[in-house]
């Protein structure tokens, strides 16, 4: 009986620490939320939205399987991706195709069934949500690797903001492309 009294007195004593333990975790989450963005004191005030937090997985993914109907040149297999009416896709080149998703298609496969073999190496990507616009973006960062007809390879490091509309489908891009520095060769060393 007296081990059995100690074995209930044990269990009683865990459960109260642990519940204590509760309590302290719960009481730093919410001392923590309090840390709010909102209530920070930036150095600048952002133009569109400082009010993010994760967005769609699913928008994600349709991103990424565009990145891959890209590589395979197979783009029309994306084409449900995309809203029917007013894309607008804004490249690095400082190149802007605007217009319903067949004629940013058309568009976009002609650009690239000039471009020969294309092989993107995703680094990452982060689905976002801006509260305070209801808008839901995929940012990704890629090195796109391109190899024309002669062999010869190039690469591009790309960071892109895809933009969803209500419906879950595209209707806006923002590329950005950092080319690969070609450093000189380091000078001989000094005799």
């Amino acid at each position: 009986m007296k081990k059995i009294l100690v074995f209930v007195s044990l269990a009683a004593l865990a459960a109260c620490n642990s519940n204590s333990d509760n309590a302290k975790v719960d009481s730093m989450k919410s001392s923590s939320d309090s840390t709010k963005m909102d209530e920070m004191n930036y150095p600048y005030t952002a133009d569109y939205s400082s009010k993010f937090e994760i967005g769609s997985t699913k928008n994600a993914l349709a991103v990424l399987q565009l990145y891959k109907d890209w590589d395979n040149n197979t783009l029309q297999n994306s084409k449900n991706s995309f809203a029917e009416m007013n894309d607008t896709l804004v490249f690095a080149s400082g190149d802007i195709l605007t217009g319903s998703r067949d004629s940013i298609l058309a568009a976009s496969q002609k650009i690239r069934g000039t471009m020969g073999t294309v092989q993107d190496m995703v680094h990452a990507w982060i689905p976002l949500k801006s509260t305070d616009k209801n808008e839901e973006w995929v940012a990704v960062w890629t090195r796109e690797i391109r190899t024309d007809a002669k062999g010869k390879k190039d690469s591009s490091e790309l960071m892109e903001t895809w933009r969803f509309d209500k419906d879950g489908k595209v209707n806006l891009l923002y590329q950005y492309e950092e080319k690969p520095v070609k450093m000189p060769p380091p000078p001989p060393p000094k005799k």
